[in-house]
């Protein structure tokens, strides 16, 4: 399909360039340049930055996905240091934290996120951290531990509605995304949580419709949709390009349901700007 002239944004180069020196020196990944976003400029001028800890190795089959699959490598203790020093070195004041899924590991990683909001923390009590988890093989102690670390949000995205997961969040289940936003509310009530879908993926509007209803149902208070652009060929077909106005009309739906703050529109990514998402009480 040709893509339309509404996905015609184009990144700053130069500003990538300067942020991978600084990224490499540290060893460091973000998901805003492992993706390529065309978001990076933005989010990084705004002194935002999304960091994929945990290596760079998913261990699950998701078919949209250009993480690498595979085997991951042991995990680096000293890795949360190495993101704190990034985060004085660009001098952000909001921090999203990701990981590939971990099933390797007992814990799932979630021993590495909290290690790191606390090294973040140590520099400034005032720094935001956002934490975008997996699934952590529905390990509800693993939870626990992430939600009681500090972190103003904990987001988990379910990414498509459940008639497509086997084809696209292979090793995923919709029903165990759902448990764990609904757990986070439970294990603390006062928690901010926030999920993202990708649009384009083959959903019908009834079905992606069911699933906000699903999101709220378990408190979900923030959401972001946006268009699904495959990786590359050997990636998940992409089946529409989403209109804007389509954008639009799930944007009204969503706070209709109730949702507290919505990202809606093609060039919407999870963490997309993602530190005014966040409610002033929460701030």
């Amino acid at each position: 399909m040709k893509k339309p002239a509404w996905l015609n944004k184009k990144a700053d180069l130069a500003s990538r360039h300067s942020l991978k020196n600084t990224l490499r020196s540290l060893k460091l990944h973000t998901v805003c340049e492992e993706s390529l976003c065309p978001n990076i400029s933005e989010c990084f001028s705004r002194k935002v930055a999304t960091f994929m800890i945990l290596g760079d190795t998913c261990t699950r089959g998701c078919s949209f996905c250009a993480i690498k699959k595979g085997k991951p490598a042991m995990v680096d203790k000293s890795e949360p240091k190495r993101i704190k020093e990034a985060v004085q070195k660009l001098k952000l004041n909001y921090v999203v934290i990701t990981s590939p899924t971990r099933d390797d590991l007992e814990d799932g990683g979630a021993s590495i996120f909290c290690e790191t909001v606390k090294e973040i923390k140590s520099l400034n009590s005032s720094i935001k951290v956002e934490l975008l988890i997996p699934d952590f093989g529905n390990n509800l102690e693993a939870l626990k531990e992430v939600v009681f670390c500090e972190a103003s949000v904990i987001a988990h995205n379910l990414e498509t509605v459940p008639r497509l997961y086997e084809k696209v969040r292979i090793g995923a289940d919709y029903a165990m995304s759902l448990a764990l936003l609904h757990n986070i509310k439970e294990i603390k009530p006062n928690s901010f949580t926030k999920s993202g879908l990708m649009l384009g993926l083959g959903e019908t509007e009834k079905e992606l419709t069911a699933v906000l209803k699903d999101l709220r149902q378990v408190g979900c208070d923030s959401l972001t949709l946006g268009q699904y652009l495959a990786p590359s060929q050997s990636h998940y077909i992409l089946k529409e390009y989403i209109k804007p106005e389509k954008f639009l009309y799930f944007k009204n739906l969503a706070y209709k349901l109730g949702f507290k703050t919505v990202k809606s529109g093609p060039y919407v990514r999870s963490s997309y700007l993602a530190h005014i998402s966040l409610p002033q009480h929460h701030s």
